[in-house]
């Protein structure tokens, strides 16, 4: 999947890569600061079903919802992260192979800890200000 679109039709683009068939739970998303990653994360998380706010696990480095049908989604913002051993010892492996949506930002911080069966979403912003995407499924 290959898209380019503004803001404004976030909700679409989406719905798209959710009904992407074959989609895997474990999601990394390559990007530059400030391209829209945890917006992008937090418009997945409303369409899975979650209806409390979410935001950036950026000091806690990981966030938990419940969606409305039970499912667990965790949002992954590992910037802050300063070694793969330390997300180790937070059990991050069992999160990742839980069986649930894991979205993780700034997946290179644990190359050797993320699934080899996972998905890749890398995001760039044009000169015209919108947003390309290209899922790796």
């Amino acid at each position: 999947m290959e898209v380019t679109f503004s803001l404004n039709e976030i909700q679409s683009v989406v719905k798209q890569l959710l009904n992407t068939p074959g989609l895997k739970k474990v999601i990394t998303f390559h990007a530059e600061m400030g391209v829209g990653k945890t917006t992008f994360i937090k418009e997945i998380v409303k369409q899975l079903g979650v209806e409390d706010n979410s935001s950036s696990p950026t000091f806690s480095l990981v966030n938990e919802y419940e969606t409305s049908n039970g499912e667990t989604v965790y949002h992954f913002d590992l910037y802050r992260l300063n070694s793969e051993e330390e997300a180790y010892d937070m059990g991050i492996d069992e999160y990742f192979y839980s069986g649930n949506w894991c979205f993780i930002e700034w997946p290179e911080k644990t190359p050797n800890l993320i699934p080899i069966d996972h998905a890749s979403i890398h995001m760039k912003i044009t000169d015209k200000g919108e947003r390309e995407l290209r899922l790796v499924n």
